[in-house]
């Protein structure tokens, strides 16, 4: 039987030939799987671009490519994805934009959140948007409006100096006054662009954006949903058993234990970091449908 320990403890047991094994970064694996979901998302958007038979159909699987972006962006803002620092700033940046979530204060708020993972007082991503505790809130919280208009108020805010967050230190606060600034005048540009780009820009992007939200939405309150309150990532993060589509749009984040256990792993390695902790995992589901179910089941409880 395996002894109970957390993850420090864990992590501190890692033969050190081992730790560094698993944090070797990679441009040749990171630019393949870039090319692939990359490629994915530019051929479903040739196919609604052109028109061809049933493309209003292939807007849902292209607003999925799109959405899933931002679990790029948070890879990035570990710098793992690459070995080379500037690909994983400019995808970060580029990928952030997809997804209307400015890079560097990205960052900052992620990072938080690894610090303080499910404190409901200090983990920013719960702090101010609890989890569904019922039926409405869970049909409201997979509809995304509450994050779409988290994320452009914010950056707007931002943009006229409002960065009163406390996970942003002050050395970094000029540059996220810049980058919201250009991202504000990014989508400003777009909204007053000529019809015809602007009938374009709905169809590629904006309207597939929203479509896709909802499957973020699901995928992302999986990671810590109805996850104690408590430090030791072995108990406050969920691992999910997933298909290979599911583990390739989200860049191995499923693993995501793993992940928190040990964010310097990079996505590729992940898989292979499962073999060394899974005798350690605590809190798993088989697969998103299981997930929500006892989610939902939670309501009924309650």
């Amino acid at each position: 039987m395996t002894a109970e320990i957390d993850h420090k403890a864990f992590l501190a047991s890692l033969p050190a030939a081992r730790r560094n094994a698993l944090i070797k970064r990679s441009n040749r694996h990171g630019l393949v799987h870039l090319t692939l979901f990359w490629g994915l998302m530019l051929g479903l958007g040739i196919l609604v671009y052109f028109r061809v038979p049933g493309w209003p159909l292939l807007m849902l699987p292209l607003g999925i490519c799109i959405i899933f972006n931002f679990t790029l962006a948070h890879e990035c803002t570990h710098q793992t994805p690459f070995k080379s620092r500037p690909i994983n700033e400019l995808v970060g940046h580029i990928s952030g934009a997809l997804v209307f979530v400015p890079f560097l204060w990205f960052r900052a708020f992620h990072l938080a959140h690894h610090r303080h993972t499910n404190d409901p007082m200090r983990d920013p991503e719960i702090k101010d948007a609890p989890r569904p505790e019922g039926w409405s809130d869970y049909l409201w919280h997979l509809l995304g409006l509450t994050t779409w208009w988290g994320q452009l108020s914010g950056t707007l805010g931002r943009a006229f100096g409002r960065i009163d967050c406390s996970y942003v230190g002050k050395s970094a606060r000029v540059k996220i006054l810049v980058e919201a600034i250009i991202h504000v005048c990014f989508y400003m540009l777009i909204v007053f662009s000529s019809l015809k780009l602007s009938t374009e820009i709905l169809i590629l992007w904006i309207i597939p954006a929203i479509l896709g939200q909802p499957f973020l939405r699901l995928y992302l309150l999986a990671e810590h949903g109805r996850c104690p309150e408590v430090v030791n990532m072995f108990e406050n993060t969920r691992t999910v058993f997933t298909t290979r589509v599911v583990r390739f749009l989200a860049w191995n984040m499923p693993y995501h234990v793993e992940h928190h256990t040990f964010p310097q792993v990079p996505f590729y390695l992940l898989p292979e970091f499962h073999e060394d902790v899974q005798a350690h995992l605590k809190i798993t589901s088989e697969g998103y449908p299981a997930f929500h179910r006892a989610y939902i089941q939670g309501f009924e409880a309650g």
